[in-house]
C-alpha cells in the first residue's frame, strides 16, 4: 500500500514563544493570541500530530507498526519541530541511552507519579538534539575553557562573581555549578545585578531572570550564532539554552530533560551534576553533506534521526524515504509517491510510511526532511 499522509500538527504555547513567526508561516493573522513556541511534527504520546481525515497519527501508528515504521519498530524515534524562540528557555542537560534507562527505572520504581514535577525521568530513552537556523539563532552549549570563564566573569567587576571565578579556576565549573545553585536566596538579586553591565545578551538573561544564579552559570557556557543553513548538534550530557531566533529542531521523542537554571521549574542538582558531562569544548556545529538525490545531509551520529535539507533543484528523488517527516518551511513542494500526490505550501507537512516505494519531490519550496536511519 502507497500512502502520503497529510499531517495537521500541534503548537505549543510556552511563554517564550513568539506571537508572529509560527503565525505567518501557517498563514494565520498576526499576532497570534498569544506566544507561539514549538510546531510539534510526529507521534510524541504528549501531543501528536494528527491524520487529516483520520486521528492520531500515534493511534495510526500503534494500529500498523510494521506498514507504518518497518519490521521490529513501534515507536517514531525521533520528533521534528519549528521552534519561534523569542526569549530565552531553560538551561537544560539530557541524559545519554545508559542514564536515561537506569534513571527510568529508578524513578518508576520508587513509585513517583509520572505527572510529578520533581520527577527528571519521563522515559527510558536519550535526548540528542539538531538544530537548523532558519534565521540568525542564538545559544549556549558546552562549556568554555575554565580560564576563558574566570576572565569574562572578572571582567565584569563583581565581588560576588570574583567567587564564582575562584570556584572555577579551584574546581573546574562543576564546583563553579554547585556554588552558584547553593547561593544564598536573599543574595541572589546583587549576584545577578552584577552582570547587567556587560549588556547585550547577558543583561537580557539577567532582566528575564533577575533572582536566578543560572544567569552567572550562563556566563561558563560557549556562546553561539548560527546563521540560515548552519546546524548546531547537542550531544546528550551537553549543558545547553536556546536564546533567540527561529530554527527548526529534530531530536529523540524523549521527554527526560535535567534544568541547570533561568527557569522556575525544579532543579535536581545531584542528578544534574551526575548527568552533566563538564569537559570544556566547542559548539558542535554541523556542515551538510551533498547527497545525489537532491538533498543536503546535516549528519548526526544518532539511532533516532536522520536530518536533511532538500536543495533548490528541479527534481529531489529518494529512494527509501520511510519511515519519516516532510515539512515544507517555505515556498511550494510538489511530493510523489507511485499513485499519490500532494501540494505542500508554507507551515505543511506529511508522514511518509515505511512502505510505500520511492520519493519525487518538485517545486520551488524549501523543505525538510526527518528519516528514521537505515
Amino acid at each position: 500500500m502507497t500512502e502520503l499522509l497529510r499531517l495537521d500538527n500541534p503548537i505549543r504555547a510556552y511563554d517564550w514563544g513568539s506571537r508572529d513567526v509560527l503565525a505567518r508561516l501557517l498563514g494565520r493573522s498576526v499576532p497570534s493570541a498569544g506566544p507561539e513556541a514549538e510546531l510539534w511534527i510526529g507521534a510524541h504520546p504528549g501531543d501528536p500530530s494528527r491524520v487529516a481525515g483520520e486521528g492520531s497519527l500515534l493511534e495510526r501508528i500503534d494500529r500498523e507498526p510494521e506498514h507504518m515504521l518497518g519490521s521490529g519498530r513501534v515507536r517514531l524515534p525521533f520528533l521534528l519541530k519549528v521552534l519561534a524562540v523569542d526569549a530565552p528557555l531553560s538551561l537544560q542537560v539530557h541524559p545519554d541511552a545508559e542514564q536515561a534507562a537506569e534513571g527510568f527505572a529508578r524513578e518508576e520504581s520508587c513509585g513517583l507519579p509520572a505527572g510529578d514535577p520533581k520527577r527528571c525521568y519521563h522515559d527510558d530513552w536519550p535526548k540528542p538534539e539538531l538544530i537548523y537556523a532558519v534565521t540568525d539563532f542564538e545559544a549556549l552549549c558546552g562549556f568554555r575553557p575554565g580560564a576563558e570563564s574566570a576572565a569574562a566573569l572578572r571582567e565584569l567587576g563583581g565581588g560576588r562573581l570574583e567567587r564564582v571565578a575562584r570556584a572555577v579556576e579551584s574546581g573546574g565549573p562543576r564546583e563553579a555549578l554547585e556554588l552558584l545553585a547553593n547561593w544564598p536566596a536573599d543574595d541572589r538579586g546583587p549576584l545577578v545585578g552584577e552582570v547587567v553591565p556587560g549588556g547585550g545578551w547577558m543583561k537580557l538573561l539577567a532582566d528575564r531572570y533577575p533572582q536566578d544564579p543560572g544567569v552567572v552559570t550562563a556566563l561558563l557556557l560557549n556562546r553561539v550564532v548560527l546563521r540560515p543553513g548552519q546546524a548546531l548538534f547537542a550531544r546528550p550530557r551537553t549543558i545547553h539554552a536556546y536564546l533567540r531566533g527561529t530554527g527548526v529542531e529534530i531530536m529523540a521523542s524523549s521527554d527526560n530533560v535535567l534544568r541547570g537554571g533561568l527557569t522556575p521549574k525544579h532543579i535536581d542538582l545531584p542528578e544534574l551534576l551526575a548527568v552533566t558531562d563538564f569537559t570544556a569544548g566547542l559548539p558542535e556545529l554541523v556542515s551538510p553533506v551533498p547527497l545525489s538525490g537532491g538533498e543536503d545531509l546535516y549528519p548526526a551520529p544518532v539511532d533516532q534521526f536522520q536530518f536533511t535539507r532538500l536543495r533548490p533543484a528541479p527534481v529531489v528523488e529518494v529512494a527509501e524515504p520511510g519511515p519519516g517527516a516532510l515539512l515544507c518551511l517555505e515556498g511550494e513542494l510538489v511530493v510523489e509517491r507511485g499513485p499519490c500526490r500532494e501540494r505542500l505550501r508554507s507551515g505543511e507537512a506529511l508522514f511518509i510510511p515505511h512502505r510505500g516505494g520511492a520519493l519525487r519531490v518538485t517545486g520551488d519550496g524549501l523543505g525538510f526532511r526527518a528519516a528514521v536511519p537505515c
